[in-house]
């Protein structure tokens, strides 16, 4: 309690500052300002990755210094130490109850897609561990977990609010075609042409609305997906030349991960955005109230401006019942 209590005093403390600077920058025209709220942006951004930051991290660092013949494995010391990362967040209060069950969620799903995937190798991981589930590792669940807690906390950091949003029956049912997608297809014909096509023409007209200090902006929906898709992309590149597991063609020699992959991990990112709403979606058969900012509007209400105004209050005041 007592470092929660100390976290609580610290945010107090920072958000003060935080509006000190504002002021400043305000003093000094539009320049100024945009420099100072894209540097705002960032540190939100930043905090949002913070457990996925870590892991990429610890994959990098465990690469180059991890002593090869330490008694206990590689593998096995990245699945202990993002435990005590775990651990360690919630002690120092910077990531919530709700956060660590959504890492745990996307713990579960991931581990049961890499025991497929492994198996019909798909990719392998080269090294030994004693903490593994067949082929693998189980620190494995915790780089999908790293998506969900992204997700999260990017959703309560920038106050998401959509408009133009499809309810959550089509939503889900995409999210399980997907899911089931990623095992059919090496049995069946690949869906993936259509899910794309489904994927676009439901969130065809959805917005997200973010705040980064005080108003809301607005971005297409379709567009967030595609640019956390593409940073994923990235990380997996620093995953695989960090030989935490390789696909088939990186085997004798690292090269980049194909950017086919970038398709991948739209689609998986689907998966995750509806498991994240469906953990704190707020209707009569949950009743699970979610922690602000973590709920839907009325999609009936128009659009903000895309200038620097604030959302609507009727955006604020009721709530996207699908």
């Amino acid at each position: 309690m007592e470092a929660i209590s100390g976290t609580r005093g610290v945010r107090r403390s920072w958000r003060g500052i935080e509006r000190w600077f504002g002021r400043m920058a305000s003093r000094h025209g539009r320049a100024a300002t945009f420099a100072y709220e894209f540097l705002c942006f960032g540190v939100k951004q930043a905090s949002a990755c913070l457990f996925g930051g870590l892991m990429v991290a610890l994959l990098l660092a465990s690469w180059r210094w991890y002593p090869a013949g330490a008694p206990l494995a590689r593998y096995d010391f990245i699945t202990l130490a993002a435990v005590g990362i775990q651990i360690a967040l919630l002690a120092s209060g910077l990531e919530s109850p709700r956060e660590a069950r959504v890492i745990a969620l996307f713990h579960v799903v991931g581990t049961l897609m890499e025991l497929f995937k492994t198996a019909v190798g798909s990719w392998i991981y080269p090294e030994p561990s004693l903490l593994r589930l067949g082929g693998v590792p189980l620190f494995s669940g915790f780089m999908y977990a790293s998506v969900g807690s992204y997700i999260a906390r990017a959703w309560r950091l920038f106050d998401f609010r959509f408009t133009g949003h499809p309810g959550f029956g089509p939503t889900v049912a995409l999210a399980l075609a997907i899911y089931l997608n990623f095992f059919s297809h090496h049995y069946l014909p690949d869906a993936r042409l259509l899910l794309f096509a489904a994927l676009g023409w439901l969130f065809r007209r959805t917005w997200v609305h973010y705040r980064i200090r005080r108003v809301h902006r607005r971005m297409p929906l379709l567009l967030g997906f595609a640019l956390v898709a593409l940073f994923i992309w990235l990380a997996e590149n620093v995953g695989t030349f960090s030989r935490a597991w390789l696909y088939p063609a990186q085997r004798h020699g690292w090269s980049m991960v194909p950017w086919a992959k970038l398709g991948s991990w739209l689609l998986l990112m689907v998966i995750s955005y509806v498991m994240v709403w469906a953990l704190h979606r707020r209707g009569a058969d949950g009743g699970r109230k979610p922690p602000a900012g973590l709920h839907f509007p009325a999609c009936t209400y128009p659009s903000p401006p895309a200038e620097a105004t604030h959302v609507p209050e009727g955006l604020h005041d009721r709530r996207f019942r699908p």
